[in-house]
């Protein structure tokens, strides 16, 4: 039985062991098969050995029905066992999917490498394995010795030859398995980095051509395309000299173990119906291992994403769907806190201190580069690189459920994110669409009358990542989802930088609405206009705090400090 430490390796590890009753299933088809794979070898005896001898029609019926029936039976156990691997393969998808979603989504967000699709691609691997022809050459490959056995019956040099070749083929696998896994690992990931890299140039296609930038761009995809191909090459170099090898021991091994039941059949010592016989139990008994080393490439594959999946879903566990928590009221407390970035020796935030009780409204400044945009997402808790405290209502939010905190807060970042839909289903953040509070969000930020004005009205598709609004309509919509239901925290990152004079207004009028309402607010923002909305200023240089506190209070000693010492850093954009 498995130990306790077995089932706390991953889900994944977990999963796949519910599966043990169809894999055992597997195992009494697969050994019905095989049992009945001996029935070519029995019907050949007969046939040379009695049917030829007596002449006997009757027999030859009998032998020949006999066998088909057999036959028929084999051929069911083989469609049962491969139907009952297909169905578990199906529900190991059900069963991961969605585990396998958030997990992806959290590794990528939190900058670990990790791409969803390929967590996706490793989940497909497995699945494709466990229905493929490895798995059941690894069901068939335990009654080898019973093949064996079975030759050496019929004569002891049949079974010594058939032994031969099996060690002969295990030798080329474990050669395989040591020479091809490095160079299919590296061909397969200098693919994924040549793909990575052409995807994310094509984001920014038009900026590519109205440049002139594709050539360049196209050199260095072809350095990263080269690479792959020749790596690829390589690999499958080895892989074909080894496939071309095991054909050539496959070919030998038939023809030997024909010659060498001849030799025994000319001394008298093997009867012609025994010879044939014993070639095609041979060939037989070495197709499982024959179709191991076939299959060994994909098992490596499946090795590797077994692994890298088993790891991902360690490293990011799904949340406990029975932790529930009261609806959060917005008090947020930072208390040392750094952030970080890969590749990067300074922290981009230095010690941040920070209070903002419920229904405040913080307005963030400071020059570019200061650390304004981190300070954002740290506060949304999706900063990979962030240590210290971020707590909401006393509670560190990475705490909580993201799908449970989602509707109480509000984030839009500066690169605005759409997604392809409608407008409306972006603005109700593809949650069921609620018409009053959709229109309610679009009215808050002004863009009710100009999504009117479109053909479907709140119903447009708006294109693969807005692709078909202007940057001013993607940055309204994106607030308009921001400001979505009763969010109980909004975090807005230079809210207004798309905006024209109207909408600027219509902005500072929905976030003194949400400070009515008790909602905590964050404006990020080079804008001295957002002062004047603003019971809170926190100035930023450098990734630490210049000034923090009560509006009035920060600008009131920024003022007086001014004549007796040099300009703060920023100081004279927010006096103005």
């Amino acid at each position: 039985m498995p130990t306790p430490e077995f089932f706390k390796r991953s889900p994944l590890t977990r999963i796949l062991w519910r599966f043990r009753r169809e894999f055992l299933i597997v195992g009494i088809f697969s050994m019905l098969a095989n049992v009945l794979m001996l029935s070519p070898t029995l019907y050949m005896l007969q046939v040379y050995d009695r049917v030829l001898a007596s002449q006997s029609e009757l027999t030859l019926v009998a032998m020949s029905l006999l066998t088909l029936l057999l036959f028929a039976v084999m051929g069911f156990a083989e469609w049962l066992r491969s139907r009952v691997l297909i169905g578990a393969g199906v529900r190991l998808d059900e069963a991961l999917g969605t585990q396998v979603f958030n997990a992806s989504f959290e590794a990528h967000l939190s900058q670990a490498g990790v791409s969803p699709s390929r967590a996706f691609g490793d989940l497909i691997q497995i699945r494709q394995f466990l229905t493929g022809n490895g798995i059941f050459a690894f069901f068939d490959a335990p009654w080898v010795p019973i093949y064996m056995v079975v030759l050496f019956m019929l004569h002891p040099l049949l079974g010594a030859l058939g032994i031969v070749f099996a060690m002969v083929q295990a030798a080329l696998a474990w050669f395989g398995h040591r020479h091809t896994l490095a160079p299919a690992e590296a061909a397969t990931q200098a693919g994924a980095e040549a793909t990575q890299f052409l995807q994310g140039k094509l984001r920014n296609a038009e900026v590519l051509e109205s440049m002139g930038m594709l050539q360049n761009l196209q050199t260095r995809w072809a350095q990263r395309h080269q690479t792959h191909l020749d790596k690829s090459s390589a690999a499958q170099q080895l892989t074909h000299r080894l496939t071309a090898i095991s054909k050539f021991i496959r070919y030998s091994q038939q023809s030997l173990s024909l010659a060498a039941g001849a030799l025994l059949v000319i001394d008298g010592q093997l009867t012609p119906g025994g010879m044939i016989a014993a070639n095609v139990l041979m060939t037989r008994a070495l197709a499982p291992i024959d179709t191991l080393l076939g299959s060994w490439r994909q098992f490596i594959g499946m090795r590797y994403a077994f692994a890298r999946l088993e790891q991902m879903l360690l490293d990011f566990p799904a949340r406990d769907p029975a932790l529930k928590r009261v609806a959060p009221k917005g008090d947020v407390r930072l208390q040392d806190v750094f952030a970080t970035a890969p590749g990067r020796a300074e922290p981009i935030l230095k010690n941040i201190q920070l209070t903002a009780p419920v229904g405040s409204v913080t307005a963030v400044m400071g020059p570019s580069g200061s650390g304004k945009s981190t300070l954002a997402r740290v506060l949304m808790g999706i900063w990979p690189g962030a240590c210290g405290l971020v707590l909401m209502d006393g509670l560190p939010i990475d705490g909580w459920n993201r799908m449970e905190l989602g509707p109480y807060v509000g984030y839009l970042p500066q690169d605005i994110e759409l997604f392809e839909g409608t407008i409306a289903e972006n603005i109700a953040r593809f949650a069921e669409v609620n018409p009053t509070l959709v229109i309610e969000a679009a009215q808050s930020v002004g863009l009710h009358e100009m999504i009117l004005r479109f053909p479907k009205g709140y119903d447009t598709p708006i294109g693969e990542a807005g692709n078909l609004l202007s940057g001013g309509q993607r940055q309204r919509i994106g607030l308009a989802r921001a400001l979505y239901g009763q969010p109980k925290l909004v975090v807005l990152d230079e809210p207004n930088a798309n905006l024209d004079e109207a909408g600027e207004a219509a902005l500072y009028k929905a976030v003194a609405q949400l400070k009515a309402k008790g909602c905590t607010i964050f404006l990020m923002t080079h804008r001295p206009g957002a002062l004047a909305i603003a019971d809170r200023l926190l100035l930023l240089h450098d990734g630490q705090v210049v000034a923090s506190g009560p509006r009035d209070g920060v600008l009131a000693a920024m003022q007086a400090a001014r004549p007796a010492s040099p300009p703060v850093p920023n100081a004279a954009m927010v006096a103005a």
